[in-house]
């Protein structure tokens, strides 16, 4: 009987190897197109061959509601959806392919993200591995061996690629000729990525003002637009098939979208782990290897903003230490669970540096959002007054339209 028991819990399933990374074709959705870029060229260059997903559409919806209850969690749902649309559309070698999943671990349901990809996999491509990039022991067999080396180097490509994203969308809304900013970011990604063919990529000032430099070099008109902060769960926050083309979308109404940087969500994840041994008494071996990437990521953001205040266009990034002292205004740091205390933190922050109107994104039925997000908003408003504030929610039966009209009616308030 015992064995027979094991046996129900025990699922096979094909293992990603490392001898697999120059012959197999790594898939991984659309999740950051601002950072995704840079952090797959440093993946190319150690020999993995990473492609992007950038397959869309109802297809892909519908893809994911196959396998995923809607009720489950859209992220995946759409996550799903992407992998399956690509490996029907023929594109691919099947036998030679693999999925992409980064996971951070914790209460989330993201966490179960694993198990459902499989269970979708198995369905209708069995021979499909799936990776899981994580740093919390979620997956202790994925087949990416990754040196403290590249991992210093995906750090720096966060960092490079939060600065692109704000530069980009602080400057696209005033741009006197059109494509110009689209220029200046493929210029920068190229720039970036020579950098990191050899040791310039650590030049963090020296990169930097070059970011900065090409795109205050560009010509813009003398205009207003409201200012729109993006905040909420991590993957409706930055892709574009979970929130709808949110910051496109922003942009087309006349709008300036500001995005606070990735970096602050890995510097979360960080802390947390330094507060779980403050707070709960959870103390590990790797406490001060977190403690550590904690006060060296802060130092390397301490020198981003040195950079960026040389240029007046320019807002800087969040301080992560004030982050948190506005997340204390609100709810305790100990409340972890998905975004967390990160996202009243943000909020508040962009109310502060003038940011007043605020999208809160979260996937429907996403209980640390609904609570850490829409939530907390009373508060906000209660602190800053001027706060303007919509939660919307996306999943599958949510209509752009309605998403889009919610959004309308802020921008009213805002434009009064």
């Amino acid at each position: 009987m015992k064995e027979e028991r094991i046996a129900d819990f025990t699922d096979d399933y094909p293992v990603f190897t490392e001898e697999m990374k120059g012959t197999y074709t790594i898939l991984a959705p659309d999740m950051l197109p601002w950072h995704f870029d840079l952090l797959t060229y440093v993946m190319r260059r150690e020999g993995y061959r990473i492609e992007i997903l950038k397959n869309e559409g109802r297809a892909v919806i519908d893809e994911g509601l196959k396998h995923v209850h809607n009720d489950t969690c859209f992220p995946a749902l759409c996550v799903i959806g992407q992998y399956l649309d690509a490996l029907k559309s023929g594109k691919y070698d099947v036998d030679k392919t693999a999925v992409l999943i980064t996971q951070t671990g914790g209460g989330c349901r993201a966490s179960n993200y694993l198990p459902l990809i499989r269970k979708a996999l198995k369905a209708e491509f069995p021979q499909v591995p799936v990776i899981s990039l994580n740093f919390s022991g979620l997956e202790k067999n994925s087949g990416l061996h990754l040196t403290l080396g590249v991992i210093r180097r995906m750090g720096y490509a966060i960092f490079y690629g939060d600065l692109i994203m704000s530069c980009y969308n602080r400057v696209q809304p005033y741009e006197a000729h059109a494509g110009d900013c689209d220029a200046a970011r493929q210029r920068c990604l190229e720039a970036i990525e020579r950098a990191f063919d050899g040791k310039g990529f650590s030049k963090l000032g020296r990169q930097a003002d070059f970011i900065l430099r090409t795109f205050s070099a560009i010509p813009v008109l003398q205009k207003e637009c409201v200012k729109v902060g993006i905040v909420g769960e991590i993957y409706v926050k930055y892709s574009p098939l979970g929130n709808s083309h949110l910051e496109d979308f922003l942009r087309a109404e006349g709008c300036e979208p500001v995005v606070p940087a990735l970096m602050d969500f890995i510097l979360y994840c960080v802390v947390n782990n330094l507060n779980d041994a403050k707070l709960y008494g959870k103390r590990t071996r790797m406490t001060p290897a977190f403690r550590f990437a904690y006060r060296w990521l802060l130092g390397k953001a301490k020198r981003i903003r040195k950079a960026t205040a040389k240029y007046p266009f320019f807002a800087p990034q969040h301080d992560f230490e004030h982050l948190r002292r506005c997340a204390d205004l609100v709810i305790n740091q100990g409340v972890k669970m998905g975004e967390g205390w990160l996202i009243p933190a943000e909020m508040a922050a962009l109310v502060e540096s003038g940011t007043e109107n605020i999208v809160c994104a979260q996937p429907f039925g996403c209980l640390p959002n609904h609570i850490a997000g829409k939530g907390a908003v009373r508060v906000i408003k209660e602190l800053y007054p001027r706060a303007n504030i919509v939660p919307v929610d996306y999943d599958p039966s949510a209509t752009r339209v309605n998403q889009e009209n919610r959004i309308k009616l802020m921008l009213a308030t805002a434009r009064e």
